[in-house]
């Protein structure tokens, strides 16, 4: 597996007539995560089914699917991420050639994600 999460923020920037420089503040737009798995089973139809329940509202509104990262860095620290009620894009299955895995690419965003 590989991946990437990306924390969106934008830069808002005003200009006054009275003032000599403009004013800046910054928004947080939430998170967004990428990743590439090799499967090894066909149990990752039930969580594309389960997805697919959740958006076309077969199962109840309060069903949430969370991440959770851990980054390992050669000094030992090992903080973790958790993204929190992730809404999904496209589920594409990859199937290569006889001499490769079966893989699928996720594409989610969040509006929360934070270190713990």
């Amino acid at each position: 597996m590989s991946g990437t999460i990306e924390f969106q923020f934008d830069i808002l920037t005003q200009g006054l007539l009275n003032e000599t420089s403009d004013r800046r503040d910054d928004i947080f737009r939430g998170v967004r995560l990428e990743m590439e798995v090799q499967l090894e089973s066909g149990e990752f139809t039930q969580f594309i089914n389960r997805v697919k329940d959740r958006a076309q509202r077969r199962t109840p509104a309060s069903e949430q699917f969370n991440a959770l990262m851990t980054l390992v860095f050669p000094n030992g620290d090992r903080p973790r991420v958790l993204i929190e009620d992730l809404s999904f894009g496209s589920l594409p299955i990859a199937v290569g050639g006889r001499d490769e895995y079966v893989t699928v690419r996720v594409e989610a965003e969040s509006s929360e994600g934070r270190f713990i």
